[in-house]
């Protein structure tokens, strides 16, 4: 796929999951089996109307615009606080969801600490937070050969809301599957192989704590695509979320597919269809998303517009 299909699709695939998880997040699996998920709906958990992306969207789109002008962590970590502050990139004009680890350290970033101190260190903040926003930082850091080099920028990035290594690691390991599936041709199942033996490079060559690399361990065993869905989690934490995207795509065959799979497996919703949207975004391209659903969205002219900036820079 050409880099500009990548970076339309990735983008409308993201925010388009999120979407479509919006209104259930927090419902539980075994009331959407009751009643899935099928379509574009609103209201719901957040008294939204259909098409409204939350907090994972406004800041990947404020990466986006940053990332337009340049790389720049301050930058970048402002475009944060003017989401905070000045609803920037908020489909409605306002905040209705974020994570508690992200407004601490918006917080920290609003008293003037910089953005390699403000986001959250310790075992317990690595939430998702910092894997919902991440992908288009792929179209920068891609064009980096050397993986620690492409891993400090992740990091960096990853870094603003959520410091701890694992956080960073599972930020790197989402765009490195991305990048495998974007523009280089093979299966789900080849760029799967790549990942792992992109990341055990990495590790390695970091001499990454045995204990973080046992995180990702049911990923680099290689047997995700074979569990079955009682054995995917869904909830907030980050190697859940990344888990859980990753089995959408490996077993489904469409980015309508993935991204529903992805909304009923319920709870976070939102953002475990985000991390998925973007994904299957890239994987089936240019077309693969429902016009229905598009048309729904919300501001969809603005992210059209940011879409063009996004890919004069990098495509």
């Amino acid at each position: 796929m050409k880099t500009n299909d990548c970076i339309r699709e990735a983008i409308y695939g993201l925010v388009t999951g999120d979407a479509l998880g919006v209104p259930v997040e927090f419902v539980l699996r075994r009331e959407l089996k009751e009643q899935p998920v099928t379509g574009m709906i609103g209201y719901g958990t957040h008294n939204q109307p259909p098409g409204t992306w939350s907090d994972d969207s406004s800041l990947a789109l404020c990466l986006a615009d940053e990332l337009i002008k340049g790389y720049n962590i301050g930058n970048i970590a402002a475009s944060f606080v003017k989401w905070y502050d000045e609803k920037l990139w908020t489909p409605h004009g306002e905040i209705f969801d974020i994570g508690g680890t992200t407004r601490t350290a918006i917080l920290k970033l609003k008293n003037g600490i910089p953005p390699a101190l403000a986001g959250g260190r310790d075992e317990r903040s690595n939430g998702n937070g910092s894997l919902m926003r991440i992908l288009p930082l792929l179209f920068y850091v891609r064009n980096i050969e050397s993986p620690v080099e492409r891993f400090k920028v992740v990091g960096e990035v990853s870094g603003i809301t959520h410091v701890h290594t694992r956080s960073a690691l599972a930020c790197y390991y989402y765009l490195e599957f991305a990048s495998f599936i974007c523009g280089n041709g093979g299966t789900v199942l080849s760029a799967y192989e790549k990942t792992n033996t992109s990341f055990g490079t990495l590790v390695h060559q970091l001499k990454i704590e045995p204990v973080e690399v046992d995180a990702f361990k049911r990923l680099l065993e290689g047997n995700l695509p074979s569990l079955s869905k009682a054995e995917i989690n869904s909830g907030g934490y980050v190697i859940h979320t990344l888990e859980a995207a990753l089995w959408c795509i490996f077993n489904t065959g469409s980015y309508e597919e993935a991204v529903l799979k992805a909304v009923n497996l319920g709870y976070d919703t939102d953002t475990t269809a985000c991390v998925t949207g973007g994904l299957a975004g890239i994987l089936y391209g240019a077309g693969s998303i429902p016009e229905e659903w598009l048309q729904q969205l919300a501001k969809k002219d603005d992210i059209e517009e940011l879409i063009r900036r996004f890919t004069e820079k990098y495509g």
